[in-house]
């Protein structure tokens, strides 16, 4: 049993990288990766409590990308955590959540909800990352929203009265960057894009064309149908079918790491698959170098 997408203290989750990994081991899980939103600065700390516990890591990371309106969720496995670009662009994509989150509180006061950075950053493990889910602890503290839902629904989601919009990448932009990293790609929960069934496997293609590795099969809250879905278009197309629990600590209260709320079992082979996968773009990259 493996998980391949979680989060920590880094991003927006409450169990730090370090946690992570012993909670792993517990759970019995045999190789894991790290998935924080828009940063790798737990990635060393993950992997090396990973190692010591006899569990297989990879570096992992999940971007957000723009399509038309909507919000795409990339994976990043296997890439180079210093490489310069991707960390440049990083940067970037952090420094526009930061201009978005003063926007938000600016909203927020208009409509009456008083709250501080500084009451946010109470939420925040990385005081240089924070995240709608830190404004959401925040408004249900001093009793603006009943809940995490009630918060994105009401204030921060899009449709929210405090909604801002940020800077995010291209699917193509992202892939281009993962590659360059020495990574490979698997598009994150396909449902929660918004398509129709239809629209998602031809957008789904369009990825592919831009270098998709791989679909989210395996996660907790899809479907049966979604489910055989995502297994089809990995087999039409030749990509990894990859999964995880998306847990989040105490942000996500009825997910638990490994097996989300229960029904969730991410074969080894998905592990494997993505290192093959990475090796194989090693040696194609490592062959057009030396064909120049």
């Amino acid at each position: 049993m493996i998980d391949l997408h979680f989060h920590s203290t880094k991003s927006d989750g409450t169990v730090t990288p370090k946690e992570l990994a012993i909670l792993g081991k517990k759970q019995g899980l045999s190789a894991m990766a790290l998935t924080d939103h828009d940063t790798l600065s737990g990635v060393e700390e993950f992997i090396g409590a990973a190692t010591e516990l006899g569990i297989r890591a990879i570096s992992g990371l999940e971007l957000s990308a723009d399509v038309t309106g909507k919000t795409v969720h990339l994976l990043a496995y296997g890439v180079d955590i210093n490489d310069g670009p991707l960390n440049e662009a990083l940067v970037k994509i952090r420094n526009g959540r930061k201009i978005r989150n003063n926007e938000i509180l600016a909203k927020l006061t208009k409509h009456g909800c008083f709250i501080t950075m500084s009451e946010v950053m109470e939420f925040a493990g990385d005081k240089d990352l924070i995240a709608r889910p830190h404004i959401a602890a925040a408004l249900i503290k001093k009793g603006y929203a009943s809940s995490k839902n009630d918060a994105f629904a009401r204030y921060l989601g899009r449709g929210g009265i405090a909604y801002v919009d940020r800077f995010r990448l291209t699917p193509a932009e992202a892939i281009n960057l993962i590659h360059s990293a020495g990574g490979i790609v698997s598009l994150a929960h396909p449902y929660q894009i918004g398509f129709s069934p239809f629209e998602l496997n031809e957008f789904i293609a369009e990825l592919v064309n831009l270098g998709l590795d791989g679909i989210e099969t395996y996660y907790p809250h899809h479907t049966y149908d979604m489910l055989n879905n995502y297994k089809a278009q990995c087999y039409k197309h030749n990509v990894i079918p990859t999964g995880g629990s998306d847990f989040h600590g105490e942000n996500t209260i009825n997910i638990k790491l490994g097996v989300g709320v229960g029904n969730l079992n991410v074969p080894d082979s998905s592990f494997d698959s993505i290192l093959d996968r990475i090796n194989l773009r090693k040696k194609y990259k490592s062959y057009l170098s030396e064909s120049i």
